[in-house]
């Protein structure tokens, strides 16, 4: 009978706690549903608030009425704005996102081939950050007031102050233009452009991984030196961010006790500070890189612009200006997404990292 009465308490102890992740994955689940329901409505709302008649941009100012009546019509834009919005959110979860009118192809092809671009650049640009800026804040917390402090608080001020149109104008100008240590504007030279669009299987679209996989080095070595500069000026921002965090994440934990505790006991500093105090803050440290490197896939349109980066920034910058707002609105909502998603790796990275969030 005990036996029994044991085992029965540990089916019941084991189904309450599947009971329990159950209901942890669907409420992870409708946060992320409403979460990117709320994302189509704010996109939905700021493509009609926005002083441009898709009729007119698809049709041209010399359309006559009957012809704007006609597209308005087939486009259902007569329809009261709560119906225009469901068949939004049913069209963008088929896949939908519209045509473009620049290119006259789905928005989400386009999509598709300039965001890996972006992705590649960003990636590049946070692993800059993370490997420079995580290493000078544990340094400058380590020593508060000496001068490897107040060089990394200079730096920092200065990624946060300079505009990232100048720094990038300034790093073509001297690298680029009187050095030639790297590439110009673009991902390739167009004699190597020529050589990848012919030679190169395109698997993920990502030209450094792309030429790699297929060993054209001559080629990978000519893309590397084109993105060189336009993700050391987004990995400057990125490591301005996450080394003034880390600075504080630093300082909070090098004054709790166990550190006083570890020093007194003789352990050595290096081992308090790299081991013990830095473990404590990878969990807010996780947060910090996944909304830079969300930043940095939303942020680098000026970049882009600058370097002339065929990326999702510089679509959704030409499309703006010829008022393409179904490229508009694809491209916003794919932002959205990966900043959705970021949140949800970074949660998923809190309960590895930390045993006591799981």
């Amino acid at each position: 009978m005990a036996i029994a009465s044991v085992e029965g308490a540990a089916g019941a102890s084991r189904r309450a706690a599947l009971g329990r992740f159950l209901w942890r994955i669907l409420g992870l689940i409708a946060t992320l549903a409403v979460t990117f329901l709320g994302l189509l409505a704010i996109t939905f709302v700021i493509g009609r608030v926005i002083p441009i008649d898709p009729v007119l941009a698809i049709l041209g100012e010399r359309a006559t009425e009957a012809q704007i009546a006609a597209a308005r019509e087939r486009l259902g834009l007569n329809e009261p704005l709560i119906v225009q919005f469901g068949v939004y959110v049913r069209d963008v979860l088929s896949g939908d996102f519209g045509t473009s009118l620049a290119t006259s192809r789905p928005v989400l092809e386009d999509v598709a081939r300039v965001f890996p671009a972006t992705l590649e650049l960003a990636t590049i640009a946070t692993i800059i950050g993370v490997l420079l800026g995580v290493p000078a804040g544990v340094l400058a917390a380590s020593k508060p007031g000496s001068w490897m402090d107040q060089l990394v608080r200079l730096i920092g001020l200065m990624g946060y102050s300079m505009p990232v149109f100048w720094l990038g104008l300034m790093g073509l100008l001297i690298f680029y233009g009187e050095l030639g240590w790297v590439g110009g504007p673009g991902r390739l030279d167009t004699s190597y452009q020529f050589i990848f669009d012919l030679d190169v299987p395109q698997v993920t679209g990502a030209i450094l991984l792309d030429t790699a996989l297929a060993g054209a080095w001559d080629v990978f070595a000519n893309a590397f030196s084109h993105i060189i500069l336009p993700s050391a000026v987004l990995g400057y921002y990125s490591m301005a961010y996450i080394s003034r965090m880390t600075r504080s994440f630093m300082m909070e934990q090098l004054s709790q006790e166990y550190v006083t505790t570890a020093r007194v006991k003789g352990m050595p500093e290096w081992r308090v500070v790299w081991v013990h105090a830095l473990r404590n803050v990878l969990v807010p440290l996780i947060t910090v890189i996944a909304l830079s490197y969300a930043n940095l896939l939303e942020g680098s349109v000026l970049t882009e612009t600058v370097f002339a980066w065929p990326g999702l920034g510089l679509y959704i910058t030409n499309a703006l200006f010829s008022a393409d707002m179904a490229a508009v609105m694809g491209g916003t909502i794919v932002v959205g997404a990966v900043f959705i998603m970021l949140n949800l790796l970074s949660d998923v990275l809190y309960r590895v990292v930390d045993p006591r969030a799981r």
